[in-house]
């Protein structure tokens, strides 16, 4: 096993479309996205976006590598993020700047894909204000999803950036050393979206989109399991740890990039890899 998964490393590259166990289902109606209202877009500095998930009525789980810039592999500013939870073709049920970004302390972000990277490429962002909305109710997590667990993975994409859509069956092939191996669809704009275990019926987050891979020519999913890492994380909040948002001067309103108010109809890409 062990030899297998380092093949799997060994294997991994850039997200891009990859062929999983079902179909993805596109979430484009009110009636049927209502359940997945905690599943939003995260637009980054008005150039990409990522998908993220509200775990508290002030808490958003992601990908470490969202935060970084792909080019200058510095961190992205938390004032240049905004959290559009439930977004859906041109509307969000709640809108949110973020006063507070962290990585994990490990996570190194430097262009290369390695089991280390995604291993730790987990970032938790704190809102401005909670969520309160009735609708958007905030998705618990799990530590460790059974070896036979059928997940899926709620995420907006590359083609799809105006609507989630839920890849409802793909499984666990292998998980070690922290890193889950899933037979899951993701594409652009995948990174960071959550990845549920429906144990018992109710939907639990056991991990987010890291990366893909190949194992002898089949395409998978890569991501990091939660436990440890997601409770250092929100110690590093709590602690009031991690990049906080630069005040805006005296007098001046601070206005979160793509800010829906002013949108247009561009969309964007995934940043980083």
């Amino acid at each position: 096993m062990r030899a297998w998964v380092i093949g799997v490393v060994l294997a991994l590259m850039p997200l891009a479309g990859i062929a999983g166990d079902a179909r993805p289902q596109r979430l484009d109606s009110l009636e049927a996205g209502r359940a997945w209202q905690a599943v939003g877009r995260l637009d980054i500095d008005g150039k990409g976006f990522c998908t993220g998930t509200l775990i508290d009525t002030d808490l958003v789980l992601t990908a470490a590598h969202c935060l970084f810039d792909r080019k200058t592999k510095q961190r992205i500013r938390p004032e240049t993020i905004e959290f559009r939870a439930g977004w859906l073709n041109g509307r969000a049920s709640a809108y949110r700047g973020v006063r507070r970004a962290v990585v994990h302390p490990d996570y190194v972000y430097d262009g290369s894909v390695t089991s280390k990277r995604v291993r730790n490429d987990l970032a938790l962002l704190q809102l401005e204000q909670p969520i309160r909305n009735t609708t958007v109710m905030p998705f618990q997590t799990a530590d460790h999803p059974g070896a036979e667990a059928e997940v899926g993975v709620v995420s907006y994409a590359r083609d799809r950036a105006e609507a989630p859509t839920l890849q409802e069956v793909c499984g666990i092939i292998a998980r070690q050393d922290g890193i889950l191996v899933m037979s899951c669809d993701v594409d652009f704009g995948s990174s960071g979206a959550p990845i549920f275990s429906f144990a018992g019926g109710v939907p639990r987050i056991v991990s987010v989109v890291s990366a893909k891979a190949e194992v002898r020519g089949t395409r998978v999913a890569l991501g990091t399991e939660l436990g440890e890492p997601l409770e250092l994380l929100k110690a590093i909040i709590e602690a009031g740890r991690g990049l906080a948002r630069s005040a805006p001067p005296p007098g001046v309103s601070h206005v979160v990039v793509g800010d829906a108010r002013r949108e247009t109809s561009a969309k964007f890409t995934r940043p980083g890899g």
